[in-house]
């Protein structure tokens, strides 16, 4: 357990970077496509993001997780209208998230923490919010594969090379390492 803040923290990094790699392929008027009304455009999976990720961090131990002055229902309101805003947006989340991840310890792992009431463990606390996290980049990979169709770059192991990736990976030696540390 003693690896687990550090390896948190970089599964967190890993999601971030596939969302900025999919903003980088992605043209300024594109960020705000959605394929029907009832969708979220990139634009508001960032803001909703950012804002839970403001709400979530901010006096993480000690202070419940929905915070009173978050309102969420905004946060689905399309009103970033720049990439430049956009990615403020992004990193204003995603620094509150590292402030307060790199300052936990292990000891802090097993402490109790609220959102909306409902009790939860440091630990939990993170592995809810990766899982969250990780949910909406996937939206937004998705968005930018549909927005870009076959001019995608890929972010993972690309079509027809799994075999020579898993060659790869085969040929060095049994170790311990995070899978993010050779992309």
């Amino acid at each position: 357990m003693n690896d687990y803040l550090p390896n948190v923290i970089k599964q967190f990094n890993y999601y971030k970077s596939l969302g900025e790699k999919t903003f980088l392929q992605v043209s300024e008027e594109k960020l705000f496509w959605k394929p029907n009304e009832e969708s979220n455009n990139m634009a508001i999976i960032v803001k909703h993001m950012s804002g839970n990720m403001l709400s979530r961090w901010t006096d993480f131990l000690t202070s419940d997780g929905e915070k009173d002055w978050r309102n969420r229902e905004a946060e689905f309101n399309n009103d970033i209208s720049t990439k430049e805003e956009l990615l403020l947006v992004w990193e204003k989340g995603w620094s509150c998230l590292f402030d307060t991840l790199t300052t936990l310890t292990h000891d802090d792992l097993s402490k109790e923490i609220y959102t909306r009431n409902m009790g939860h463990s440091v630990t939990e606390a993170i592995n809810r919010q990766l899982s969250h996290y990780a949910y909406h980049i996937g939206q937004i990979v998705f968005l930018g594969k549909l927005i870009t169709d076959s001019n995608w770059e890929i972010l993972s192991i690309p079509k027809g090379e799994s075999n020579n990736y898993n060659k790869n990976k085969f040929n060095k030696p049994k170790r311990k390492e995070h899978f993010t540390d050779d992309l």
